[in-house]
């Protein structure tokens, strides 16, 4: 687990130690743009704004997906705009369970990063922890990190045709099963995918599963030690099933970034509705 979570007391113990991790705040929902407003309100102290939609993404298009992965340069530009150092560890948190977060937290992965980890119940674990906040918006010293990617495994959209894997689709079951689709063209799912939504990787408070828990989960999908790959909208919530995957005791989890929106886009992939 300490590969992928940090408690809040840890993250403290750490802050005061003389080698703090760079503090990623990760706020975003869909549907909801006003992120930065909400960390300028009130923050983990030292933490640096990381806008999902400009920083986290290349920009969107039918082609690619809503959230396609940023080009490594422009990834490391935005990395060394956050303040981090080669070697340095770093710690991302949000306000939803870490759905938001672990698109940082996975692409720094990809980046070749080793020592990155979601706050565990983010910024509401710190609150509920009583620990003061901060408000306005902090400007870090830029950093020097060099990033290279493939550090973590990914799929592109014919590769998922192929089949092969087991298809996870992050997304909440309504969705999945084509009874609401609020922002792509076809609602349903990509033929053959499970239906395994990510805020079922998450206890009421807003932390992630226990270990053995998450591990039962997965093996009542069908997760079996061979390759897993996992979609959602848009690249986003899948990242936290990686995560959730990865404490479950499945690491090397592939994402597929394009994800549904790249999917339902192109009208030669068939779509399905339903369980």
């Amino acid at each position: 687990m300490a590969r992928v979570l940090i408690t809040v007391d840890d993250l403290v113990e750490e802050l005061l130690s003389n080698r703090p991790p760079v503090v990623l705040d990760v706020r975003w929902r869909l549907g909801d743009d006003d992120g930065f407003a909400q960390y300028k309100a009130g923050h983990v102290p030292g933490a640096v704004y990381v806008d999902l939609d400009a920083e986290l993404a290349a920009p969107p298009s039918a082609e690619q997906g809503r959230h396609p992965l940023p080009g490594v340069g422009d990834l490391q530009a935005a990395a060394q705009r956050w303040g981090i150092d080669a070697g340095a560890p770093v710690v991302v948190y949000d306000d939803c369970g870490g759905t938001s977060a672990a698109r940082a937290w996975w692409l720094l992965r990809w980046g070749g990063l080793a020592d990155v980890r979601l706050l565990d119940g983010g910024l509401s674990a710190w609150r509920s922890a009583g620990l003061r906040l901060s408000s306005g918006d902090t400007v870090p010293r830029s950093g020097n990190v060099v990033l290279t990617p493939g550090g973590m495994p990914t799929a592109d959209i014919d590769e998922v045709a192929a089949g092969g894997a087991l298809l996870l689709d992050a997304r909440a079951g309504d969705r999945y099963r084509g009874e609401t689709e609020p922002v792509d063209p076809r609602p349903g799912h990509i033929p053959g995918a499970v239906s395994a939504p990510t805020a079922e990787n998450l206890t009421a408070a807003g932390t992630f599963r226990e270990s053995g828990e998450l591990r039962e989960r997965f093996a009542a999908l069908g997760a079996d030690g061979g390759r897993l790959v996992v979609y959602c909208g848009s690249g986003i919530n899948a990242a936290h099933q990686i995560a959730a995957l990865e404490l479950a005791g499945h690491p090397g989890a592939v994402l597929y970034p394009g994800s549904y929106s790249q999917w339902s886009n192109d009208e030669t992939r068939p779509v399905e509705t339903g369980e």
